[in-house]
């Protein structure tokens, strides 16, 4: 029998999940408004195919140094030194992994600045155009410095988490749009595009730097330079995070691999491919990356107790969760034409762009779900301390989609890509979930496959439904304008919910019911209270 894990535990997870939540989406909501003001502005033209490249060597720096990984390397070893109550000890490994790390960055960081136009021509071999690849150029070199405030703030940020404290760090992603924005704005008239890459340098140093400064200074952070090469838990950290420097993981490959391929379409490509990423990400932030970040330390602490049962119970719920992504996707591919030209089709962006990211965006909302639960499969080997299995099976499942995106590039262009990224992700979660199960010995899995397929087979109906309607409403309404968009969103919208309504009461979704019965006790509608309670 399974142990019910302490309901505290349960309350500080969904307390932090709301403020990640909260502030994850609001942070991709303006990561939304930064792509709309850069396709107003550029469109999906060279300069912006250019941007979009220009990231990718940063990614590759940022990806080799683990950057984006010090919270699930360095969280265990910090915790345990919190654990026996010796923070002067935990202090001195943090010292040591910052000044050991960091001076190996700024020598990596010399290195991409000067190799930049060789590299550029491997990660983008497709373009030939001179214009496209000098502004890639330029734009890397002033990109690659935010990777040493990426790196510091990343350990500054796993010292929050490690302590419970989740707020400013979910805000660097809310200051580093609003950067880029401002940025792309006020310097556009001077600099074109390029103003958006200096706006990236300066979000970063605010909201992934000093902002995270003040919140590890505010826990008692002590940090003093360190070259203790044979410190213990260097090596161990070493050994944690080698494997997510060698391996592939799904949003990283994502990023590169768009990119590659995309340079071999016509100009503009690579920039539909990427609006429509964005669009997915702000979904799967939504959902998985929230409750990923914010059930990490709660599943690292029981790994680190031993209690496997009561860790299985809280992964298998939380990927139940994140269940509620597929009739969501349902949603957005029906209306995917609408919500692109409501965020981007203005100025610039012309109606071709749209309909070339609409079809991008068609191919990932097929994989969205995985695209999502990978972020919380991962970290389930992560608390354990487990970084070679997922580094190694993730990049097999990588390696398996590569022939998909030569395929998707060949037959269906930026359809095929998206499909290809859908095939990815399907492919790795499956992977990994599987090798889970039998390492964890989680018996409840089979209750998670089994609610995921109830799920899948509630949106069939409801998809139906909804593109009947569409081809119905586009008879009335005309989807060209603004406000003929606005209109089918929310029409389809109020359809939607009627009826998931309707089918979680049909397919008996107690989980749906359950949430529906919470929220309505909180309505101010007595007749509804009513209702509920009967």
């Amino acid at each position: 029998m399974v142990p019910h894990m302490n309901k505290s535990v349960y309350q500080k997870i969904g307390a932090a999940t709301l403020i990640m939540m909260a502030t994850i989406f609001l942070s991709r909501v303006l990561g939304v408004l930064r792509e709309s003001v850069l396709a107003a502005l550029g469109g999906a033209g060279t300069s912006v195919d250019a941007y979009k490249a220009a990231f990718v060597l940063p990614e590759i720096l940022n990806h080799i140094m683990a950057s984006g990984y010090f919270s699930v390397a360095f969280i265990p070893i910090f915790s345990s030194y919190l654990a026996k109550r010796d923070d002067a000890g935990g202090w001195r490994v943090f010292s040591t992994i910052m000044t050991v790390f960091g001076l190996v960055l700024v020598v990596l960081i010399a290195a991409a600045m000067l190799l930049a136009p060789q590299l550029m021509q491997l990660l983008a071999p497709g373009r030939a155009n001179p214009e496209f690849f000098s502004m890639a150029v330029r734009m890397t070199r002033i990109l690659l410095p935010a990777q040493l405030f990426f790196f510091a703030g990343g350990m500054f940020m796993a010292v929050q988490f490690a302590k419970e404290r989740f707020l400013l760090p979910a805000l660097s992603g809310v200051l580093y749009n609003l950067g880029i924005i401002a940025a792309g704005l006020g310097l556009n008239a001077w600099l074109g595009v390029e103003g958006f890459a200096w706006g990236a340098l300066g979000g970063a140093f605010v909201g992934n730097f000093w902002l995270q400064v003040v919140g590890a200074r505010r826990l008692g952070m002590r940090f003093t330079p360190n070259l203790d090469w044979r410190h213990p838990d260097l090596k161990r950290y070493i050994l944690l995070t080698l494997p997510l420097m060698l391996g592939l993981t799904m949003t990283f490959s994502t990023e590169i691999f768009s990119k590659f391929f995309g340079s071999f379409l016509p100009t503009g490509a690579i920039a539909q491919i990427d609006y429509a990423w964005r669009i997915v990400l702000m979904l799967v932030a939504f959902f998985g990356q929230a409750v990923g970040v914010a059930s990490y330390p709660f599943l690292a602490r029981l790994a680190a107790e031993q209690r496997l049962d009561e860790m299985n119970q809280l992964f298998n719920n939380t990927l139940r969760y994140l269940a509620l992504v597929i009739p969501v996707s349902v949603l957005i591919f029906v209306v995917r034409h609408e919500v692109i030209r409501i965020l981007f089709e203005r100025h610039a962006f012309s109606s071709a762009d749209t309909r070339a990211t609409a079809l991008a965006l068609a191919g990932m909302l097929l994989g969205a779900v995985a695209i999502a639960a990978q972020t919380v499969v991962n970290r389930g080997f992560y608390a354990l301390q487990n970084t070679m299995l997922p580094a190694i099976f993730g990049s097999v499942a990588v390696a398996l989609s590569l022939p998909i995106y030569w395929i998707g590039l060949n037959t269906m262009g930026v359809l095929g890509i998206g499909l290809a990224i859908s095939c990815s992700a399907l492919i790795q979660v499956q992977i990994l979930f599987g090798l889970w199960n039998r390492k964890s010995h989680n018996t409840q899995s089979r209750g998670v496959y089994r609610f995921y397929a109830k799920i899948f087979a509630l949106c069939v109906p409801v998809a139906a439904v909804l593109l009947l309607a569409q081809q119905f409403l586009l008879q009335w309404i005309n989807r060209a304008t603004f406000i003929g968009s606005i209109s089918i969103i929310a029409v389809q919208g109020i359809l939607f919910l009627l009826l998931m309504a309707l089918a979680t009461w049909l397919f008996k979704i107690e989980e749906a019911q359950q949430l529906w019965r919470k929220a309505a006790k909180r309505l101010p509608l007595p007749g509804l209270r009513r209702g509920v309670q009967a």
